[in-house]
């Protein structure tokens, strides 16, 4: 059956002709690969702006849905749930 599918679909494929390309493949992949590698370059050229500056400690929000209420051995809970 499958085979017979498979025909069938081979045989609706031959009738129809291809979709004209703007260019060849390779240069379609070339850009495609040049657009990643630019936003990577985009990426990485951002990846230590957090290191600019000391850290400053968090205030607590109360309008925040998950306040970070964990011990974590120095701290007292906040709440006994």
């Amino acid at each position: 059956m499958l085979t017979q599918l498979a025909d069938v679909v081979l045989a609706a494929a031959e009738e129809h002709e291809l979709a004209p390309l703007i260019a060849p493949p390779f240069v379609v992949g070339g850009v495609m690969l040049a657009g990643l590698l630019l936003l990577m370059f985009v990426t990485v050229s951002f990846m230590n702006l957090g290191n600019r500056h000391a850290a400053v400690p968090e205030t607590e929000d109360p309008h925040r849905q998950h306040t970070n209420k964990h011990l974590h051995g120095h701290d007292s809970a906040s709440s006994n749930h």
